[in-house]
């Protein structure tokens, strides 16, 4: 099983990810891991520290001239603005964070909340994401994700090829598909700023030509929409998760919503192994498992809770009403969340494809899967 842990504070000396159980033989290029770290830190909207740090990622161990060993896999990124032992405590909390929530339950101070708590932490999130991806490449997979919508303005949908939209989307300030919709973003972006507050948004997800069967419906911890979901809401200021259709499948009788099924023997060699569909409401998923067409995944990420003209809030120590602390902060990271969601529905699905053909080596793990795609084609 791959399993994934990080460590580090939001202002210490670097942030930590550990894999265990990524399988030996992979050849890694720190190249693109480094321009999603780069990708986090971009977008409009965001503040003035991603212009004192440069993410980029030190692989520390389980690597062996460039290829996994099969041992833990240690990505570290550093914080050159590393300043934490300076910093002073907060006393008055912010709405929506985790400040005074964390204070009560560990008896102690919001800087030992804020410091954890904080997205920073997702930047090694992304990297382990990103190393998976080349995992996935390895059997055509693909994930790619992208902004949908900022508060009320509402993208168009585009269509073309992965490297099109891949073209559209890095084009964009705000990594979304339709440069219609950019100036429009960037001048509410601005209105806010202004403002002194804050926007979120929606982004969308998708995996290209995943196989059959990922996932179960045996078990209700080992269905993939419910890891899925579960990985994407732990991320930092997201507070919703579709697939597919999502909550419209509620607004709409069956017959337009479930996804009619054909046989296409021309598509027998695609992951689909010739079962085709002309829809995709149910987002890639069935039962908790993979039905060979790709995934969906859209969330929903709330404006970020510290604002440049505070909320109303009190003072920890005298139980005062006071604004709430401003911490440097973005006015809007909806662009990076994009970037995070896409790497950790990555880190997800390298999950489920280890689980159902994993080994200790990706030697043993194509001779799997190609045995797999032999046995389903016969059926």
């Amino acid at each position: 099983m791959l399993r994934l842990l990080t460590a580090g504070e939001s202002h210490g000396k670097l942030l930590l990810a550990v894999l265990d159980g990524f399988p030996a033989g992979l050849t890694i290029d720190t190249a693109p891991i480094n321009r999603e770290l780069e990708r986090r830190q971009g977008g409009y909207g965001r503040g003035g520290r991603q212009k004192l740090e440069t993410d980029v990622v030190d692989i520390q161990t389980g690597v062996w001239q460039g290829t996994t060993l099969g041992s833990p896999v240690t990505l570290a990124v550093v914080n050159s603005d590393y300043k934490l032992e300076r910093l002073k405590d907060l006393e008055r909390p912010r709405p929506g964070h985790g400040d005074l929530t964390g204070a009560i339950k560990y008896l102690g101070s919001i800087r030992g909340v804020l410091e954890r708590a904080s997205a920073r932490e997702t930047a090694v999130r992304v990297a382990a994401g990103a190393l998976c991806k080349q995992l996935l490449a390895e059997f055509g997979i693909a994930v790619f994700g992208y902004v949908t919508q900022l508060e009320q303005i509402a993208t168009q949908p585009r269509e073309g090829t992965l490297d099109e939209l891949k073209t559209l989307r890095d084009a964009s300030p705000m990594y979304t598909l339709d440069p219609d919709a950019d100036k429009q973003i960037v001048a509410r972006v601005d209105q806010a700023t202004e403002q002194g507050d804050t926007l979120g948004g929606l982004v969308e997800v998708k995996v290209f030509h995943p196989p059959f069967g990922l996932g179960s419906h045996a078990q209700w911890d080992c269905k993939l929409d419910g890891l899925l979901a579960q990985s994407v809401m732990s991320i930092q200021a997201i507070k919703g998760v579709e697939i597919g259709l999502g909550f419209e499948a509620a607004r709409r009788p069956g017959s337009q919503v479930h996804d009619e099924i054909a046989f296409d023997p021309s598509q027998t060699a695609d992951p689909t192994l010739g079962y085709v569909r002309r829809t995709n409401n149910a987002g890639g998923l069935e039962a908790g498992m993979t039905n060979g067409q790709s995934i969906v995944v859209r969330a929903a990420m709330k404006p970020i809770s510290t604002l440049r003209k505070p909320l109303a809030s009190i003072n920890l120590a005298t139980k005062e009403p006071e604004s709430a602390a401003y911490e440097r902060s973005d006015v809007c990271a909806l662009a990076a969340c994009s970037v995070i969601v896409e790497n950790v529905v990555a880190f997800t699905m390298a999950q489920a494809f280890l689980e159902k053909f994993g080994g200790d080596s990706l030697t043993e793990m194509k001779a799997r899967y190609d045995l797999f795609q032999q046995l389903a084609q016969q059926r």
